[in-house]
């Protein structure tokens, strides 16, 4: 698989390009970020054709980009957790509103969930529901490729927050230690912000772990 990483916008949301291999044309994203223009510039330099964005969860600086993606792509298809498809339409729970800046976007192409098989652009990622960050947050998981997106549920040496509406600290560490610590350790964990780690690294180092 290619891999292409952007990391955009004020709040540095890693975002993700997939191909199933450096010659393919179409290709799936992960995540937007709130201002998507250098993800869009490699898009139309190389001459990808987008057929999907899968977001790991609702908040704003995952979605925001999701708007012009839609705008120069009119066919691709977003998805999202079922529990977090209304954050793509409020303001309030996606947390734009709170932010001071408003935010609301068209539904979701199709909502999934826990053991959903996502294909596309010739990828297959399986969805591991991990709430806590947000009701609907899920990771997105190839057992053939070793290596899964986390969104913000877990970082390197970190978890993602839990003091916005709906998340819950309890809900996301169990989450962490039964869905993603039972992945293989040399597992490459792909996240929402900062640098790229392994489950190995997260079991031994993680201090939200132990």
């Amino acid at each position: 698989m290619k891999i292409d990483l952007f990391v955009l916008g004020a709040y540095q949301t890693n975002c993700y390009i997939l191909r199933n291999s450096a010659a393919a044309g179409d290709c799936l994203i992960v995540d937007t970020g709130l201002e998507p223009g250098e993800l869009v510039d490699f898009l139309q330099k190389h001459k990808l054709n987008p057929v999907s964005v899968v977001l790991t969860h609702g908040h704003v600086d995952h979605i925001s980009g999701l708007v012009e993606l839609r705008e120069k792509y009119p066919d691709i298809k977003a998805y999202i957790h079922k529990l977090d498809a209304e954050m793509l339409t409020g303001a309030a729970s996606n947390i734009s509103a709170l932010m001071g800046q408003p935010f609301s976007t068209a539904p979701a192409d199709f909502v999934c969930g826990e053991g959903d098989v996502i294909e596309s652009a010739g990828i297959k990622l399986e969805v591991i529901h991990t709430p806590g960050h947000t009701p609907g947050g899920v990771c997105l998981y190839s057992s053939d490729e070793g290596i899964v997106f986390v969104g913000d549920t877990l970082f390197a040496d970190s978890i993602g927050r839990t003091d916005f509406p709906g998340g819950s600290m309890g809900r996301l560490v169990k989450s962490i230690k039964e869905k993603l610590l039972t992945l293989p350790d040399d597992t490459v964990v792909y996240p929402g912000h900062g640098p790229v780690t392994t489950i190995a690294q997260e079991k031994q180092h993680n201090p939200f772990l132990r």
